[in-house]
């Protein structure tokens, strides 16, 4: 709850609200200082939980104390916001205040204060989909900034799809010189009559093995962790059109997937699928230093694998009666060869119709009810309603072409993204919550933006959980919008 003195200018409008946050009595108590980042001191503290951390702003100087190093990374990102706020309203004023110059870059003044806070939830998530169009290295450095600011802590990164395969695997050249890239795209949302539309310029991109490293890298100095999703069996057409040994048809060339929806194309049942998979996870456990890979595991149509006369028979050689059971094996032996790595399975919860290992990471999509289906079988669980914190959705009336149905501003401020009366026991196998902006409908990194802000920053206030009443959250938004552009996002405005 915050105190807020009589004598003092307005308080910074911090988002996340701490748990705890008392301001200086006075103007005279800021801190004045041209290098905030490298005077401030810094220190861990495990006395104190693992998941707190505190500030403290005076004039003399600024400290952040914490019980953790994953904690005091959100101390910092906290004292980042600050900092920004302040230069901000410093710049915001002095544009203001005619017959002023405006002041120096350099020069902070940064309100006095001491701040404490704890996490809601571990796991702070948001998930882009390059794999359905391309987001160069730099539009994601831009990204994760902005997210350190609002305390995520997890980018979660769709990597490969039915449309595009986007990183490196060693062995493996045509992922990228053929799986990467698509001849044309559909245009709009989906046409359930007529003929679709295309738009015929080629799109495509990947990541080298040593930008995805250095990604990580800038993130993890950032408090975010990078968490890989790499498609399997399902969602696999590109790997297919760039190696059709993989597929259940060898004989047949197919081409990157031109349209969304889900592909009948799954990979096949020969030792050639089976070590590709080995393969591409043990390089990609090798680059992401995420304890987690999302292999998605859903949309896995099952009609190849009941039409292949090789699926049939290797079905019969294990001793299957379903062909269902194929994609359970697919799911175990990914985990097989994860935890070999030290690693553990991510998949989404759809997937509950087959065996999955009992030590994989449940991410719930669909509405609130999924994360409570997932948790009361047992599995921690990440809830990602897209009903509630899908941000691929339109925002409201007149906007570009998006998913429906329409998620306002409005509605992700009143939103509950876990399910109500969720037993004591299961709410605590829930790792956290995720946003999703899946990118069928965003085409580029600035829409992408567009599409995130100012919504994911409503979205922070839940993932931290303190109270704080919609109406003043709303205002508190709206106040950061000159953040936002300070930091480079192209934001959708707030409406009156």
């Amino acid at each position: 709850m915050s105190t807020k003195p009589e004598l003092n200018t307005a308080p910074l409008p911090l988002i996340p609200e701490p748990v705890s946050v008392r301001w200086g009595d006075s103007p005279a108590e800021d801190w004045r200082t041209s290098d905030p980042f490298g005077e401030v001191t810094v220190g861990v503290n495990k006395d104190l939980p693992r998941t707190d951390f505190s500030i403290a702003i005076h004039k003399n100087g600024a400290s952040i104390t914490a019980g953790s190093e994953a904690a005091l990374a959100d101390g910092r990102n906290a004292f980042a916001q600050i900092v920004h706020l302040s230069a901000v309203r410093s710049q915001l004023a002095a544009a203001a205040t005619v017959g002023h110059e405006q002041p120096s870059e350099a020069t902070y003044r940064i309100p006095a204060l001491t701040l404490s806070d704890s996490p809601a939830f571990a796991w702070r998530g948001l998930l882009v989909d390059p794999a359905r169009h391309f987001l160069p290295v730099e539009d994601l450095k831009r990204l994760i900034t902005v997210m350190a600011v609002y305390r995520f802590n997890i980018l979660h990164m769709n990597l490969t799809d039915d449309q595009g395969w986007r990183f490196e695997v060693s062995g493996y050249p045509r992922l990228t010189e053929v799986g990467a890239w698509r001849e044309r795209t559909v245009e709009g949302t989906p046409m359930f009559e007529g003929e679709d539309t295309f738009a015929e310029d080629r799109h495509g991109g990947f990541y080298t093995q040593e930008e995805l490293r250095e990604l990580v890298q800038y993130a993890r100095s950032r408090g975010v962790t990078v968490v890989p999703g790499v498609n399997l069996p399902g969602h696999a057409q590109a790997a297919i059109a760039a190696y059709p040994s993989l597929g259940n048809y060898p004989e047949r060339q197919l081409l990157v997937r031109e349209t969304w929806g889900v592909s009948n194309h799954v990979l096949g049942t020969s030792e050639a699928a089976f070590q590709f998979v080995r393969d591409v996870l043990e390089q990609v456990a090798d680059i992401f230093d995420s304890p987690f890979v999302h292999i998605g595991g859903e949309d896995a149509p099952l009609t190849e694998w009941e039409h292949s006369a090789e699926a049939r028979t290797r079905r019969e050689e294990w001793g299957y009666s379903r062909e269902s059971e194929i994609l359970g094996r697919f799911m175990t032996f990914a985990g097989e060869v994860l935890r070999d790595k030290g690693k553990r399975l991510a998949v989404w919860d759809s997937s509950r119709l087959v065996r999955i290992p009992d030590d994989a990471i449940v991410l719930a999509g669909g509405d609130p009810k999924g994360t409570k289906s997932a948790a009361s079988r047992g599995f921690q669980t990440v809830a990602a309603p897209e009903s509630v914190l899908g941000l691929d959705r339109v925002q409201g009336r007149n906007e570009p072409v998006g998913a429906r149905p329409e998620l306002s501003l409005e509605d992700v401020l009143k939103a509950e993204p876990l399910p109500k009366r969720l037993k004591k026991e299961h709410e605590a196998l829930v790792l956290g919550i995720e946003a999703t902006a899946f990118g069928q409908y965003i085409p580029t990194a600035r829409h992408l933006e567009y599409m995130l802000f100012p919504r994911l920053v409503a979205i922070a206030q839940h993932a931290w959980g303190s109270s704080i009443e919609v109406e003043e959250l709303r205002e508190r938004i709206r106040a950061h919008e000159p953040l936002l552009a300070h930091l480079g996002v192209e934001s959708r405005k707030i409406l009156d």
